[in-house]
């Protein structure tokens, strides 16, 4: 939306709807002037392009309030007006405008009845809540700026926002990521499965749609970085942990030859970032205490009654599982918290035999990367 005052100066959006936020019928008016405004002008553009969706923002008190206010027959008739067919609009909601989640329930139900498909819009900013995703199952949900931003300054948070983005995937929601500005946001939304992106990086808020495949040669260059950048990564990681999987597999053949667990791991836990080893039976239960390395950081005394892990079970870890699968084979898992240590770390894992007996050593590094 573009607004002038009578100086021709220009007004923001918000300031605009601000303007009438004390007034309902005011504010009811504006918003459907809006939408009907950008149908009239997608209906315009339309011809020009590729058939795509027109994301339509609606105030949230309005959206709450279509139900009792017949917005469905405004929609669908400024719709046929128009030659537009409402499974082509998007209408975004903000996750965090609306309280009363039975009431936004109703209006989500309201709009999708006539083919609408449903966006909350800035997640992740204020008190995001994922149960709304759960019970509004949205199409689309579009994750707020601050959190590309985080994620790039912080790999921590890097990889929570993948693990977000999957999280939303399990929900049966599409994710688009707002406010991209830097190659560096780009790669992130890339390496983190995000199905579409928004922001600078790619384009400005413009009067009139790009041409087909403006964009293509940035785009191309963006997943060619991307290759690259995911091969170094990759070459970087392996070559970090390359010493830790060459030592617990020469601990899974001293074990197995019936070394002591001592004299087996003292290679792996000579390295710099180890932290403990252990072994687990066949059924993931854990035999005897954690070996820890001498360098291992002083206990935590908040986390002290973690430290004793004999006879914990820990059959549904994936390094376990990976183990038994991939026999004799050194496993890495992804970086996680370990409920031993209360750390972020890296278990290493290698399944062997010992007396006819199925056995898995484990190691777990210390990650700070």
């Amino acid at each position: 939306m573009r607004a002038r005052d009578n100086d021709q100066r220009s007004v923001s959006p918000l300031q605009v709807l601000d303007s009438v936020s004390h007034d309902f019928e005011q504010l009811l008016e504006l918003d459907r002037l809006c939408r009907a405004l950008h149908l009239a002008n997608f209906s315009r553009m339309q011809a020009e392009t590729l058939p795509g969706w027109l994301f339509l923002n609606m105030n949230a008190e309005v959206f709450l309030q279509s139900p009792l206010r017949g917005e469905q027959d405004f929609l669908l008739q400024t719709c046929v007006q128009r030659g537009i067919p409402p499974q082509r609009l998007v209408i975004e909601v903000l996750e965090d405008a609306v309280q009363d989640v039975d009431q936004l329930q109703d209006s989500v139900a309201y709009f999708r009845e006539i083919g609408c498909l449903i966006a909350l819009d800035d997640f992740g900013a204020g008190h995001s809540n994922f149960d709304r995703v759960w019970r509004l199952k949205p199409e689309i949900v579009k994750l707020d700026r601050s959190l590309i931003v985080s994620a790039a300054a912080d790999s921590k948070l890097r990889r929570f926002m993948a693990q977000m983005v999957q999280l939303l995937h399990e929900a049966g929601a599409m994710v688009l990521v707002e406010g991209i500005e830097t190659s560096q946001e780009a790669y992130i939304a890339l390496e983190g499965d995000v199905d579409f992106v928004q922001g600078y990086y790619f384009g400005r808020p413009g009067a009139n749609l790009v041409d087909q495949g403006a964009g293509e040669a940035l785009i191309d260059n963006l997943w060619s970085d991307f290759d690259q950048r995911w091969r170094d990564e990759k070459s970087s990681y392996q070559n970090a942990v390359a010493p830790y999987i060459n030592a617990i597999g020469y601990a899974s053949v001293l074990l197995s030859a019936g070394r002591s667990l001592e004299e087996a791991c003292d290679s792996f836990l000579k390295l710099p970032q180890a932290d403990f080893c252990y072994v687990l039976d066949a059924a993931g239960q854990q035999i005897g205490t954690n070996l820890y390395a001498q360098a291992h950081p002083a206990c935590d005394l908040r986390f002290a009654p973690l430290a004793d892990a004999r006879s914990a079970r820990w059959a549904r870890r994936p390094y376990f599982r990976r183990a038994l699968e991939n026999f004799g084979k050194v496993q890495v898992t992804r970086p996680y918290l370990s409920v031993s240590s209360a750390q972020l770390c890296v278990t290493l894992s290698a399944s062997f035999k010992v007396d006819g007996e199925t056995r898995v050593i484990c190691g777990d590094i210390i990650w700070n990367c």
